[in-house]
């Protein structure tokens, strides 16, 4: 191309562009073009600018007779006779010394003045970020491939960060990752947006998903959220905000569909620096770590564009966000298709892991990802250091960058100490289809070169590293079988909140039993009642335990944890099957459990001679000595359902001995705001007990439905100890006199026009119960997900046998 170009061939403005246009502008700009045109109509702000587009590219490097040496430095290493670093490192040379075609600059430069003049400010400072014409396609991620340059201000400057852009299209981890994905070298050209800076250096910015990044969940918002310019969050050096949103309530202005916040360390941020170093990290003051970034307004202004940018794109998205510190706006600064999920082949089943044999944990973080390994340690505490990196080991760093890569590809595993799950370690291993476990703080640290281990990203949020090699099991659950429906509803029995949106995929109709113990004992861990009374508490231990674990809360509102908490758990649990029911059962600790929780031993005697027929159920929720407790069990419930808006959750009352407990448990209920039937509340309550189904048309004058617990019902029915070895034999779910009890029970639910279900192992494990249950009418089974579609079979077997 000669230098007849006109400036539009070589410089488009943002608004100028369309989706259309990545084979001009890439990825990056054409979708910038594509919200500036579409969506800042529809309340979505994006700041304004320019890019260069390939035409200048190719001109650039005709002008300087490069295209040729690049196509033989290429050929060279391709063929082997050049190492990559030599390779990238002379092509990189050739476009940092060479010069700007006239035309090239004077385009540049009137585009950066008009931008400049419509701010209305000289020398406007601008982010300078590469586009590639094959980047962030629906296949291909290229994520951090090309450099992004912050607080670019002057022509000058402009100028030689464009350059350096240009050179970075030769990254030797850009040069690997084109390889690998089959792009031809020649045939990628850069284009480079030049954006007015949002002020996020005074305030914060991160990252978007409109989908779980782990799960592929697609009624979620996804954000990350730090002090500071964004390039933390996207490198992975700092721990971030993690916030999540429900989908499908955003447009309900009664509520805060907030599923889960949860506050990052947040130890650095990036501010502005000099004309030396445009940028620079600096550390956090303690205030700004113990703040989260964004408040709920902002958090739900962000998910609905997030919402509305899906929705134009007709795809899940990956997107940037930065908030003004001194005008306080949000804008959008970069948006592109989600990469991972969207190409995940769903007709190869759900597959699940298990470590079934753990070692000591040593280390945890987020997991990235649902699979389990196990490896040696190679730790790579600088990147100078990566060729010491053994093929096939679990890589142990501090943090990773796109230079990382060829060595993250050749990994069975990747721990850091920092970043999030929008972290470029996060990104990449998804890619890859690696476990990682990010943000654990202290794995260099803990963890040494040569140290046999097991990453586990298969039991939820959570990722753990276990000392040893552990024996890991896998399952693969075929969800292509096209199984007809049933008249008896499969349910699933969920207890960890961490790992609901896993199954989310299972066509299951609810969630027939959510545990609150399991909640308690392990997001909470203090005893409801040593939050109540903290300031009295007796033990100081038990004391300086609970004032760290709720260091958020001031000492008069430690019950408020417990009420946030036990809240924002269940929403996960409800959100993953919404619409449908999620059937909460309130706390069933006997008294030896409670009494093991923080500040427990305290409030439980200690001499219970048989807890299994204790304390224990609706027994306590209307007790002196435990009523206050169940009243922030009731608060959570009321905030699931009437502030963050999950309706569908039901609550269900365990071991309920007699009518009268009954009413004076609903009228606990009732003075803490939970009437049954007001907005649509149901309460179940358990038949675990032979009074149960002895009075059972008592019963259902008080209770929406009956969930039968066989283990209880089996173990009082036939008076035997359920965990006395001597006598496994004698307990029998598929007893007769049990099996009486259910068919007892089932029919007076159906004559009362009652729900009722059952939750346990036995229909899994033995068609023939399975049978017998379909044949009594009864309307859900509850199983575990593994469990789901062998259940699923035998139900239809049985339908099409009555």
């Amino acid at each position: 191309m000669g230098d007849s170009s006109s400036p539009r061939d070589l410089v488009r403005k943002f608004e100028d562009l369309v989706r259309g246009d990545v084979g001009l502008v890439g990825g990056k700009n054409s979708s910038l073009g594509e919200m500036i045109g579409s969506l800042t109509s529809k309340g979505i702000a994006v700041p304004g600018g320019f890019a260069t587009t390939s035409h200048a590219y190719w001109h650039y490097v005709d002008s300087n007779g490069i295209r040729d040496k690049i196509a033989t430095l290429v050929e060279e290493w391709q063929e082997g006779k050049l190492a990559l670093a030599e390779t990238g490192q002379l092509i990189r040379r050739l476009f940092l010394r060479g010069n700007w075609p006239e035309d090239v600059v004077a385009a540049i430069k009137t585009s950066y003045r008009e931008l400049s003049t419509a701010s209305g400010v000289e020398n406007l400072s601008v982010a300078v970020r590469s586009s590639a014409t094959a980047e962030d396609l629906p296949d291909a991620s290229f994520a951090g491939q090309q450099e992004t340059f912050l607080n670019i201000s002057g022509e000058s400057a402009l100028l030689d960060a464009c350059r350096r852009c240009y050179a970075s299209l030769f990254t030797d981890r850009a040069i690997s990752y084109r390889q690998t994905k089959g792009f031809d070298h020649m045939s990628v050209a850069l284009s480079i947006g030049i954006q007015r800076m949002v002020r996020s250096d005074l305030s914060g910015s991160g990252v978007m998903f409109s989908i779980d990044t782990e799960s592929g969940f697609d009624k979620v918002v996804l954000i990350n959220a730090a002090w500071g310019l964004g390039e933390n969050v996207v490198q992975g050096t700092v721990n971030p905000d993690e916030y999540q949103i429900f989908k499908t309530l955003l447009d309900n202005p009664d509520v805060v569909p907030i599923l889960q916040k949860k506050r990052g360390e947040k130890a650095i941020k990036m501010i502005y620096g000099d004309s030396n170093m445009p940028t620079r990290n600096v550390p956090t003051s303690k205030a700004e770590r113990s703040t989260f970034v964004l408040n709920d307004r902002e958090i739900l202004q962000l998910a609905r564009w997030g919402c509305t940018i899906e929705k134009h794109y007709g795809c899940s998205m990956d997107m940037e966000w930065a908030k003004d510190g001194i005008t306080n706006e949000l804008f959008i600064v970069q948006a592109r298709p989600e990469t991972v999920h969207s190409q995940r082949d769903l007709e190869a089943g759900l597959k699940t892991y298990k470590v079934v044999d753990k070692g000591r944990t040593l280390a945890t973080g987020l997991s990235i990802g649902d699979a389990a390994v196990t490896g040696r340690v190679c730790m790579i505490e600088s990147a100078k250091d990566i060729d010491k990196f053994i093929d096939g080991s679990i890589l142990v760093t501090e943090s990773t960058d796109p230079d990382w890569v060829p060595v993250m590809k050749r990994a069975a595993a990747i721990v850091t100490d920092q970043g999030g799950r929008t972290s470029h370690a996060a990104i990449v291993s998804r890619e890859l289809g690696l476990p990682a476990v990010v943000g654990t703080n202290n794995a260099t640290f803990l963890l040494h070169t040569g140290q046999d281990v097991t990453v586990s990203c298969a039991e939820g949020d959570t990722g753990f590293v276990y000392d040893g090699i552990s024996t890991i099991t896998s399952q693969t659950i075929d969800l292509s079988i096209d199984l007809p429906p049933t008249r008896t509803n499969i349910m699933l029995n969920l207890a960890d909140p961490a790992s609901a949106y896993r199954w989310w995929r299972l066509p299951s109709s609810g969630i027939g039993l959510a545990r609150m113990e399991f909640v308690v004992t392990n997001a909470i861990r203090i005893h409801p009642m040593a939050l109540l009374r903290y300031p009295n508490l007796r033990s100081e231990s038990a004391k300086a335990e609970i004032a760290q674990i709720t260091k958020a809360y001031p000492e008069d509102q430690k019950p408020q944890f417990f009420i946030d908490t036990l809240a924002h758990s269940f929403a996960s649990l409800c959100a993953a099957v919404y619409p449908h029911p999620a059937i909460i059962r309130m706390s069933d600790f006997k008294t030896n459990e409670y009494a093991g929780l923080i500040g427990g031993s305290e409030f439980e005697p200690d001499n219970e001679q048989n807890p299994m027929l204790g304390f224990r159920g609706a027994s306590r929720y209307y007790s002196p000595r435990y009523r206050d407790g169940f009243a922030l069990e009731c608060r959570a419930i009321k905030k699931l359902r009437e502030e963050i808006g999950l309706t569908n959750a039901v609550v269900m009352i365990p071991f309920c001995r007699t009518i009268d407990e009954a009413k004076k448990v609903l009228g606990v209920m009732a003075e803490e705001g939970l009437v049954r039937g007001e907005n649509g509340l149901e309460v179940y309550v358990m038949c675990e007990i032979p009074a149960n189904v002895i009075l059972a048309e008592r019963f259902v004058e008080y209770f929406d439905g009956f969930s039968i617990g066989s283990n209880d019902l089996t173990q009082l029915t036939l008076g035997v100890d359920r965990d006395a070895g001597d006598l496994a034999e004698l307990f029998d779910e598929q007893d007769e006199a049990v099996k009486w009890m259910i068919a007892r029970v089932v029919s007076v639910a159906r004559r009362k026009g009652k729900k009722i279900g059952i939750c346990g192992q036995a229909p899994s494990d033995h068609p023939a119960f399975a049978r017998f249950l379909v044949e009594c009418g009864i309307d859900s089974i509850s199983v575990s997900p593994d469990s789901f579609m062998p259940v699923k079979r035998h139900v239809v077997a049985a339908e099409r046998g009555c």
